[in-house]
């Protein structure tokens, strides 16, 4: 039986609008991301503790709190279940929004990734954020991170030279800043 291709190209994928009942299976997938794609970079401490928990409680609250300028998609597959999970709205400088937009998020069950998921939440985060006028994507990926990295610039982004710290648990974390610019 041959099987239809969904969004983007990534047979039976389909990228939708996260609801609350996604929420729980989003902060698995994010604290699962975290934990496989973050060991040896942050302090394995840190990432033991994270709670699927807790996080789900913040999914919830930041979804029923949502004044529409942030969107959260999920990758469905075709038996229901979401294999990944894309957050992006307008550019925070500090406390101030920019006219640029930004990813502030996207992870894929560790055992999906290299399947397409990110690309696919990727390329329909891009989509929107041209579609709603911005002109710029930019998104902050640790350092070291160099799968995401590559990820990222095989997508058109490149390090735009912005570095920042980011600290956990008194270990300082460096971030450097991607951009892309996007098709109107």
């Amino acid at each position: 039986m041959h099987e239809p291709t969904g969004m983007h190209g990534v047979t039976g994928l389909r990228i939708r609008e996260m609801t609350l009942a996604d929420c729980d299976r989003v902060a698995e997938i994010r604290v699962g991301g975290w934990q496989s794609a973050y060991r040896g970079l942050i302090p394995q401490s840190y990432l033991d503790g994270l709670s699927v928990r807790e996080d789900a409680e913040r999914r919830r609250t930041h979804l029923t709190r949502s004044d529409g300028s942030v969107v959260n998609l999920v990758a469905e597959g075709t038996g229901g279940e979401i294999t990944g999970w894309a957050c992006h709205g307008p550019y925070r400088d500090g406390e101030a929004l920019t006219p640029d937009a930004e990813l502030y998020a996207l992870y894929v069950h560790p055992d999906r990734v290299g399947q397409g998921v990110g690309r696919a939440l990727l390329t329909e985060s891009v989509t929107r954020c041209s579609a709603a006028g911005h002109d710029r994507m930019l998104l902050w990926v640790l350092q070291e991170n160099s799968r995401a990295r590559r990820f990222y610039e095989r997508a058109g982004f490149h390090a735009d030279g912005a570095a920042e710290p980011f600290e956990v648990q008194g270990v300082t974390v460096p971030e450097v800043r991607y951009a892309r610019t996007l098709p109107h």
